[in-house]
């Protein structure tokens, strides 16, 4: 299948420096989304079992990608924390993570703030004991092996915080030892390397470009300024963040089939899921990108809309003509392949799209869907009357991300290791 130009290449290098962010931060906020529905389902214990299986299949592969396209080649704790901040699990501020280098193979971080923390200490400490140590002690190592497979990631201390309203909000030591044993890759992750997204092959980073950088083979530095990095650069980021969520929600899918007692449940699941964070995510996306309310407002952000792309893996893109935005679904797609997101798109069922609709300006309907040359294609018209915000992104709306405002802060500035006497 021949594809269009992929979306964010379209945009200036202003404009990608604030959406590579907001898409890190999108990505962390998938789990605001989903969590709550897995809780009311199942309850605490099962909610933090997918949490952790979801996370171990995606991160793995997702970092082992970035690593990929960054040239980010060495196996110490620099990569390792390079990696990190270029995650969707550590979004820069709202994850605030302070690194400190001590030599090659050890190191520390801690979290000045730490947003997801936010969110769930008032639902008391057996909650913010399932996810900063339950979830975290796992997850962590499966990220640290994608650099290194001798690595660890180890606490010093972590919520619940004591004496209350402790900072930082946790801190953990990173080593790697040679005589320690190798940790293996996740048996769901080996199965999502084999995925048509963990395989999808996305826009090469021109080397020879002189707007900024290109890689990130130079030395670690305390704050990504993104304004810093190349146009070719920032695309690429863009379009592995994308897939970053789209590895995240596999991961998610593949655990609660575990769980659910049918397949219904499992697509009602997955179903709100992408509502609440499709309806977040682009009401962010439009205010960052100080876009208005028009149709092509509209095509943009669906354009740019991290679960429905990227484009590459999932076909999907938006046009305007005339008055309306018309959206195209393809069926041969990776993403139809791995029975991703774009599965739920179907002619009679387009809530998640309606929620991007909405969050755009209340007044944009789906007024139609039929099939047509391989693809479902959906109209989006202005309506009569105003929809409201469905439950699902009210529900997403809980996090403090939801409001969250990146600050700049300044320009890059290298961490020096500890051990280098400068």
């Amino acid at each position: 299948m021949t594809l269009p130009a992929p979306a964010y290449q379209g945009l200036s290098q202003e404009q990608l420096a604030t959406l590579v962010p907001e898409l890190l931060l999108s990505g962390q906020l998938i789990d605001r989304s989903g969590m709550a529905h897995l809780i009311s389902a199942f309850g605490r214990e099962v909610m933090g079992q997918v949490a952790i299986e979801e996370w171990m299949a995606a991160s793995p592969v997702y970092t082992h990608r970035m690593r990929t396209a960054l040239g980010i080649d060495g196996d110490g704790v620099e990569d390792m924390f390079k990696c990190l901040q270029l995650d969707i699990g550590a979004p820069p501020q709202f994850m605030d993570f302070r690194y400190e280098v001590t030599d090659k193979y050890h190191g520390s971080f801690f979290l000045q703030h730490c947003g997801a923390l936010m969110d769930v200490e008032p639902m008391g400490d057996d909650y913010v004991t399932t996810m900063c140590h339950d979830i975290e002690d796992p997850t962590f190592d499966a990220t640290a092996i994608a650099t290194n497979r001798r690595a660890r990631i180890r606490p010093i201390h972590r919520p619940p915080r004591r004496p209350e309203g402790r900072t930082p909000h946790c801190e953990w030591t990173v080593t790697i030892e040679d005589d320690r044993d190798e940790l293996p890759l996740p048996a769901d992750a080996q199965e999502m390397f084999e995925t048509r997204a963990g395989r999808t092959e996305l826009t090469p980073i021109d080397g020879s470009a002189t707007d900024g950088l290109v890689d990130y083979r130079g030395p670690l530095l305390a704050d990504l300024q993104f304004r810093e990095w190349s146009h070719t650069a920032l695309a690429r980021m863009a379009e592995e963040i994308a897939l970053q969520h789209q590895l995240l929600s596999l991961g998610f899918l593949w655990s609660v089939r575990r769980h659910a007692m049918d397949e219904d449940q499992v697509q009602e699941i997955y179903r709100k899921q992408l509502t609440g964070i499709a309806g977040l995510s682009a009401d962010r996306l439009r205010a960052a990108l100080r876009l208005g309310s028009d149709a092509e407002a509209l095509a943009t952000v669906i354009n740019l809309h991290p679960v429905l792309g990227p484009r590459q893996y999932t076909g999907v893109g938006a046009e305007v003509r005339g008055d309306d935005v018309v959206v195209q679904v393809p069926s041969d797609s990776g993403a139809m392949a791995d029975g991703g997101w774009v599965t739920l798109l179907k002619v009679g069922e387009s809530g998640p799209l309606q929620a991007i609709a909405t969050a755009v300006d209340t007044y944009w309907t789906v007024t139609s869907a039929g099939e047509a040359d391989g693809a479902i294609e959906f109209v989006l018209s202005r309506g009569d009357e105003p929809h409201k915000e469905t439950g699902e992104v009210a529900i997403a709306r809980f996090s403090s991300g939801a409001s969250f405002e990146f600050t700049d802060r300044g320009r890059s500035i290298p961490i020096t290791p500890v051990s280098s006497g400068v």
